[in-house]
């Protein structure tokens, strides 16, 4: 049975946990971002759903190409696709290593999910491809107007800051000027993202 509502968002545990429990069911999840918030498999613990008190966002107007990237974009012979290869990203980023991380929050749960989301069109990909191998990609969620990106991947360098880039020509052709980005990473915060405050993350979703 999805979930009928959340509690207000406000009112999480200080690491940002607004709710545990639920399912994963198309209903329940466009609720969870309807609402600013996002499951995040934790072990031991039921399904919880996070909006933390900080959440990074990419502004597009803000972004910063580094002149190394610049040049791999001129010089590299990348294909890139848009929902060509759903399932092979997803589970490109759940097998991705991640530093001082053990396994994924990807679960086969959310596998099965997430693709289910795709196949109704609201979660989208990214694949960058050399010849017919994948080697980088990135997947989020459009919801209402706001893009949530939930996971990158690369085989090859600066093929996931390529995907990315590439997601951002496709969003702004569609009218949007920004990417909620969940949480900082040092690879983000290179290319221009920001934290703001989950009052500030929640006011921009009405608009």
């Amino acid at each position: 049975m999805a979930i009928l509502r959340f509690p207000d968002p406000r009112e999480s545990t200080p690491e940002g946990i607004v709710a545990l429990g639920g399912d994963l069911e198309p209903e329940s999840l466009l609720l969870a971002y309807r609402s600013g918030l996002f499951p995040w498999p934790i072990d031991g613990l039921p399904l919880a759903w996070f909006c933390p008190p900080e959440r990074a966002i990419l502004e597009f107007g803000q972004i910063h190409i580094p002149r190394s990237l610049k040049k791999a974009i001129r010089t590299t012979l990348f294909r890139l696709t848009l929902n060509r290869a759903f399932q092979q990203v997803i589970l490109a980023c759940a097998d991705a290593p991640r530093p001082g991380q053990e396994g994924t929050w990807i679960t086969p749960e959310m596998l099965r999910a997430y693709s289910r989301f795709h196949e109704l069109g609201y979660a989208h990909s990214v694949e960058v491809w050399q010849d017919q191998t994948l080697m980088g990609g990135i997947y989020g969620v459009l919801v209402n107007g706001v893009f949530s990106a939930e996971s990158m991947f690369h085989r090859a360098p600066n093929a996931s800051k390529i995907a990315l880039l590439h997601l951002v020509k496709f969003l702004q052709a569609q009218g949007l000027t920004w990417m909620d980005i969940q949480v900082m990473t040092p690879h983000m915060e290179k290319l221009g993202a920001k934290v703001i405050s989950r009052d500030d993350f929640l006011a921009r979703l009405p608009k």
